[in-house]
């Protein structure tokens, strides 16, 4: 097991620090460009492309934001951006919003494209996402084959192994927090699973609809809490994370050439992990919105990122960083010796907020939101890697592969957590690829929207 998350490591260092940090980047920069920066020109048009009522076989665009958001906001809030500050210092947090901040152009234009090669299932519901628009923009076997990786890479990713990296969370909060066995968490969990999988889209999203908004206020509402009792730290913490982003190895170590790409890579990795922008996952959930037109969704979807990343993912990186970073804390340049012994990504959080709440209320707090985070994203992920499988083998696959996501569920709970983690960075790199090709072929369809937009507004 060790020799295998060892390779698992490897090709995950080569794709997060090389080949997904191109294309991510050069995507957000090259849509934001193309689409005369969408995200700053028309983000408050997603508020009103909201109101739509989505009337039709399928959903509002209000459901399929909520099923993209609980997708969205995982546990990669909490773990996911503790372990790039951790790993790559403070200044991770700013590479992570630069990275998101291209990376709503990258997700309107997924958006646009779900919605311009859905197709129209009998019962008049939509079914689509990155298979089709990858078939549309490379005709042919090659086209099929990119289509092919792409979907087993998906069903791999988010029906199985990143479903195991939430069950595995959910079953470490359950014991730390109600101190509940592993294996009794993972037939818990799977079992909530098994009663919402077989209602497709329109239980995941009606579900999704009350538990995202919910979570995420309970969250930030804690999370803001302790900002306000930190507040004179927060003008330190801000410095330190610019500070960091480009002199990081004052506090990572390494030749500055190194940790500028230890912060960079671990801002995007996570980044990637958080809003999943450009990965390809949220554009099923699109695609099967009753918008108005594909601009209208595209513009509801930039949403998606900017309440995961500069709403949530933002109060949990200023949380760490206020309290554990600035004001000589334990993490700090100037920290005692031996004062972050024991501080891991998986309690910094906990950590943070203890110091408010105190130990026990602070545990459970976290643990509780924990657990809404990730269920969230495994039933949304399923439904992703649901469109996925259909695709692959047709409606017989279906009742194999929920069935098989179930038992992946439970064995996520009672299993180490390192090599989940790696096994599903390495297949949502994977996904990066086939998708992000695609849309650059693509990219005048998703431009056109843009403008076509403005000219509208112009008239």
């Amino acid at each position: 097991m060790e020799k295998l998350t060892s390779i698992i490591k490897s090709i995950n260092f080569c794709l997060s620090d090389y080949v997904l940090v191109i294309l991510l980047s050069l995507c957000g920069i090259y849509f934001s460009i193309r689409t005369r920066f969408v995200q700053v020109r028309c983000l408050k048009d997603g508020m009103r492309s909201l109101k739509a009522s989505g009337k039709g076989a399928g959903i509002s665009p209000v459901k399929a934001l909520a099923t993209a958001v609980g997708a969205q906001i995982g546990i990669g809030n909490m773990v996911g951006a503790c372990s790039a500050i951790l790993t790559g210092g403070p200044g991770a947090l700013l590479w992570m919003w630069v990275i998101s901040f291209f990376g709503m152009a990258s997700i309107y234009a997924e958006a646009v494209l779900a919605q311009k090669t859905r197709i129209t299932a009998s019962d008049g519901s939509f079914t689509g996402g990155p298979v089709l628009y990858i078939q549309k923009a490379f005709p042919g076997k090659a086209g099929r084959l990119m289509a092919g990786f792409f979907a087993i890479a998906t069903v791999i990713s988010l029906g199985f192994a990143g479903s195991m990296v939430q069950s595995n969370a959910m079953a470490a909060a359950c014991r730390e927090a109600f101190n509940i066995p592993p294996w009794i968490s993972g037939v818990i969990i799977a079992a909530c699973c098994g009663l919402v999988f077989p209602g497709g889209i329109r239980r995941i999203s009606a579900l999704s609809e009350k538990i995202v908004p919910l979570m995420a206020l309970i969250y930030m509402g804690g999370g803001i809490a302790l900002l306000i009792c930190r507040i004179r730290f927060l003008p330190e913490a801000i410095a330190l994370i610019i500070k960091y982003a480009f002199r990081p190895d004052a506090i990572i170590g390494g030749s500055v050439g190194m940790a500028l790409k230890t912060a960079v890579s671990q801002g995007v990795k996570r980044g990637l992990f958080s809003n999943e922008a450009g990965m390809g996952s949220t554009p099923h959930a699109h695609a099967a919105a009753n918008a108005d037109n594909p601009h209208d969704q595209g513009v509801v979807a930039m949403l998606g990122v900017f309440i995961d990343t500069f709403l949530v993912l933002t109060v949990t990186g200023l949380a760490v960083v206020t309290t554990l970073y600035a004001g000589n804390g334990p993490l700090g340049e100037n920290a005692v010796p031996g004062a972050a012994e024991g501080i891991t990504q998986d309690n910094m959080v906990s950590i943070a907020l203890g110091g408010m709440f105190g130990a026990g209320v602070s545990r459970v707090f976290v643990s509780v939101c924990l657990l809404l985070f990730a269920f969230s994203s495994i039933i949304s992920w399923n439904y992703f890697g649901r469109i996925n499988a259909l695709y692959l083998r047709g409606k017989k696959a279906i009742p194999v592969y929920s069935a098989v996501s179930l038992i992946f569920i439970f064995v996520g709970c009672v299993i180490n957590g390192d090599i989940v983690w790696e096994l599903a960075d390495m297949f949502n790199q994977l996904m990066v690829i086939p998708n992000v090709l695609a849309l650059f072929k693509l990219s005048s369809t998703a431009a056109k929207a843009a403008r076509h937009h403005k000219l509208k507004r112009n008239i």
